[in-house]
Formats: structure tokens, C-alpha cells, sequence
């Protein structure tokens, strides 16, 4: 049995562990209340967005923008096909880096020319030790997700694309199902697909006519990129929101699985005493025994 002194030299180490974790379950309870709240103020603008983009579409000739060419014609072992793949900066948040490396690797390993966007240091450091070829200049934080780094990664990716250096791209991230569980989704953000916008109409409503300016194609090519910014943005702060609730839910399990530990450790600790101070009364009344045989003698 371990000396009452090392006992509780381990129950000083538990304690002092468990203040952190609930340090760190504040501080990530913070972080996931703002995501959210900058999430819901953002939401209307680009839901506005899509709506005005599916009433576009119905005036304007399919295949007629560049953002919906499927480029059917490119076989698919020609085919360069981006991953934009969000993880985390830091660890500590139970599994989730790992299972959105799972899925990614997963879609990787059919694709013939795979080009990696890899969001977060996680992500980065997992792939760069696996000598995957990421893209180098690609140096984006996840924390604290923000308009401005959303267009930033959305102007990479468009140019891309436009360019034919890209003739897909997915973007792979955890969304929240609800406060305990979530799972990694992949959505296909190039080319985009004109069914994901069709509005069924009810047969009594007449189509609207609408005056585009300079015309409706125009209009609709400079939507499409603040529709990606949108979705780039929603996914950024949906997989951050997911990060802090598994980090969440780790320190949960870390104090619960520190307080179980303390309580053996007391119990432990009140027998190693009670033995000490049995052993004590043993040796007095031993002593003491001793003493009165040496007199009687």
C-alpha cells in the first residue's frame, strides 16, 4: 500500500488537474455561446441570398455561369478535386479531430488528383507527419471565425476553380446534430447544382418578372461568390461550435473521471491512516506491556 504521503501528493495532482479542465469547460462554453449568437445574426442575410439566387436561376439557360459547369467532359481520372477540411488548433477535444481525418482520407483515397485545404494546426501537423501533399500557403485559424477570413478562403478557391485548378471542391467539417452529439457531413460546394436551388412553386402562383440589371447572368456571378462566403462562414462557425461542445463534453468526462478517482484515493487514504494509527496503538500498548513484565521481574 502507498504511503499516506504519496496518496496525497496524487490527490494534489487530480485537484489541480480537475481546476483546469473546469477552467477549460468555462472557457469553451464562452466561445460556443458566441459562436452561436454571431452564427444566428449572420443566417438571415445569406438565407436572403439563396432565395434570390433561386429566383434568378429560373431566368437565366442552363450551364449558362461557370459555377454551375459540371465540365462533363474532363474524365474523371483528369478530374483535380479540392477537399477545403476543417479541424482544430488544439486537441483535448476528445474524437473529433480524428474523425474528420477519417472521412477525409476515406474520399481521398478514390480521388486521382486530390488537392488538400486543410483548416487548423490539428490537421495541418496530422497530414504534413503522413507526407500528404497539403497546400502550402493554405494558413488559416479556425478560432473565433470571422466574414473576412470566410471571403478570404472563398477568393483562394473561386480563382481556382476559375482557372481550371480545380474542377471540384468539397468542403468537410463537423456540424452539431444537438448538445450531445455531432458528425462530420462533406458538402460539395463546386460546381454548384442547379437542383439545390429549385423552389417548387404552388400551381396557382405565377412565375414573378423580374428586371435584372445589367442582365441576369452578371447579377447571378457576383451572388455565387457571397453565397460561398456564406457557406464557408456557416461551416467555419458550425465546426467550431462542434469543436467546443466535444471539448465540452471531454472536461466533463475529465472532472467526472477526476472526482471518481479522488473518492478511491480518500478511501485509500482513511485506511492507510487508520492502519498507521492502529499500528501506533499496537506499539504503545506493546510498549507498555513490555514495561510492566520488566518491573514484575
Amino acid at each position: 500500500m502507498d504511503s499516506m504521503k504519496e496518496i496525497q501528493g496524487r490527490m494534489k495532482s487530480i485537484e489541480d488537474t480537475i481546476k483546469i479542465t473546469n477552467a477549460m469547460y468555462m472557457i469553451s462554453s464562452a466561445k460556443l455561446k458566441k459562436a452561436k449568437k454571431n452564427l444566428e445574426a449572420t443566417e438571415p442575410y445569406f438565407f436572403t441570398l439563396q432565395n434570390t439566387m433561386s429566383r434568378i436561376l429560373r431566368h437565366i439557360p442552363e450551364n449558362s455561369s461557370i459555377y454551375f459547369d459540371q465540365r462533363k467532359d474532363k474524365k474523371r481520372s483528369d478530374r483535380k478535386v479540392g477537399y477545403l477540411v476543417v479541424s482544430a488548433d488544439k486537441g483535448m477535444a476528445g474524437a473529433y479531430n480524428h474523425n474528420v481525418f477519417k472521412v477525409a482520407e476515406e474520399h481521398m483515397d478514390h480521388t486521382a488528383n486530390p488537392v488538400l485545404f486543410v483548416l487548423g494546426e490539428i490537421g495541418r501537423h496530422y497530414f504534413e507527419r503522413r507526407n500528404i501533399p497539403i497546400e502550402e500557403q493554405f494558413h488559416y485559424t479556425i478560432q473565433n471565425p470571422t466574414l473576412s477570413r470566410a471571403r478570404s478562403i472563398a477568393e483562394i478557391v473561386l480563382e481556382k476553380y476559375e482557372k481550371e485548378e480545380l474542377d471540384e471542391l468539397y468542403i468537410i467539417y463537423t456540424k452539431m446534430l444537438n448538445s450531445i452529439s455531432s458528425e462530420v457531413d462533406m458538402i460539395k460546394l463546386l460546381p454548384l447544382e442547379r437542383a439545390d436551388f429549385k423552389v417548387s412553386l404552388p400551381i396557382n402562383v405565377r412565375r414573378e418578372e423580374i428586371d435584372l440589371k445589367p442582365d441576369p447572368l452578371t447579377v447571378i456571378e457576383h451572388i455565387i461568390p457571397e453565397y460561398l462566403v456564406g457557406f464557408i462562414y456557416g461551416a467555419l462557425v458550425e465546426a467550431f461550435s462542434s469543436e467546443q461542445n466535444s471539448r465540452l463534453m471531454a472536461m466533463e468526462a475529465a472532472v467526472k473521471s477526476g472526482t471518481d478517482m479522488l473518492k478511491e484515493l480518500d478511501v485509500i487514504y482513511h485506511r492507510a491512516r487508520q492502519a498507521a494509527i492502529t499500528q501506533q496503538i499496537t506499539e504503545v500498548v506493546g510498549g507498555a506491556k513490555a514495561q510492566r513484565k520488566k518491573k514484575i521481574s
